[in-house]
């Protein structure tokens, strides 16, 4: 059976709707043009997938509460910032089929609205006195921050390894995902050991949605075709560090050269990848991200059985069955 994000949303379908009402008011702003980009930001909303693990962890506890709808409004206002200085970054055109801010309205105001997305949801928390919420966002933040920047420094070497892979996965992608789900069950419960094992769930879900983000540059059965997208910008991302770990000296040495020197040449790039593939990357890969998985779906059966958890477990299936 093909899983939908529809029939996953159906136990908060209600507060979903809530949640996107509260979050359009959140983004209102007296300055014509940037109400009018918040307008265009509200308008191309993504999958909602952070608010959805927000609203469903609450919601394993008990009903959700004004302070779940805060906690999932910073959430997304977090995410929407980084998206949007994230584009400004890498350059990009485009996001998710749309045009980026940067694309439309030029670097110096897409970064200014990025500020803007981050004031707001301070200024959200803090009006609403979610103390306990902030804290837990805001070192999510820190360690997105901290794992971009250790990328681009690894990257440039073009030396990492598989464990500094994971902490760079951990840091940019999972931290913010566990945070996400942590600060949900958080406006519901006050059990520290509990709100361990939430925070773990959501960690394990970030490390295997971000291996799976990455194994859509190698192309896999559903998957499709290769992009090889990361290899263009010298990411260094499982498939091929696992490679990389199982070539000749030679080997290495060749691949890494094109790597730092070629990646703007279709046909090297193309090689890059097929060398990934023939060495085994893509399967190494395959059972890492299931291993993540499957500690989070084991630890799942560990909360309250009902409709929430069950649809929890479905977005941990839906993560990595997806293929886009």
């Amino acid at each position: 059976m093909t899983l939908t994000l529809e029939a996953i949303k159906k136990p908060i379908e209600s507060e979903l709707k809530e949640f996107e009402a509260i979050f359009r008011q959140t983004m209102r702003s007296n300055v014509a043009l940037l109400d009018r980009i918040m307008y265009y930001i509200a308008h191309r909303k993504g999958k909602q997938m952070r608010p959805m693990f927000v609203l469903l962890c609450a919601k394993i506890f008990g009903p959700i509460n004004q302070s779940t709808y805060t906690a999932a409004s910073l959430v997304e206002l977090i995410h929407t910032a980084t998206l949007v200085h994230d584009d400004v970054v890498d350059d990009a055109e485009k996001r998710r089929g749309f045009f980026s801010i940067n694309a439309l309205w030029k670097n110096k105001i897409a970064v200014l609205v990025g500020d803007y997305l981050l004031s707001k949801g301070l200024v959200v928390a803090l009006d609403n006195e979610e103390f306990v919420i902030l804290k837990i966002i805001n070192e999510a933040v820190k360690q997105m921050s901290e794992g971009e920047l250790l990328q681009m420094a690894k990257s440039r070497k073009l030396d990492i390894k598989e464990e500094i892979y994971y902490e760079i996965i951990e840091k940019k992608t999972a931290s913010f995902i566990a945070a996400a789900c942590r600060s949900g069950a958080s406006t519901v419960i006050d059990d520290s050991d509990t709100l361990d094992i939430v925070g773990q769930i959501g960690l394990h879900i970030g490390m295997a949605f971000q291996i799976k983000d990455d194994l859509f540059d190698y192309g896999s059965g559903a998957i499709g075709k290769p992009t090889g997208i990361d290899v263009k910008e010298k990411k260094m991302t499982l498939p091929l560090i696992f490679a990389l770990n199982n070539a000749s000296r030679s080997e290495k040495r060749h691949i890494i050269n094109l790597v730092k020197n070629h990646s703007h040449e279709s046909s090297k790039v193309k090689e890059v990848v097929n060398f990934a593939i023939d060495k085994g990357g893509l399967g190494y890969t395959i059972e890492k991200m299931n291993f993540y998985k499957g500690e989070a779906l084991h630890l799942l059966k560990s909360l309250p059985q009902n409709e929430s958890r069950e649809a929890l477990e479905s977005l941990v299936h839906f993560v990595t069955d997806r293929n886009k």
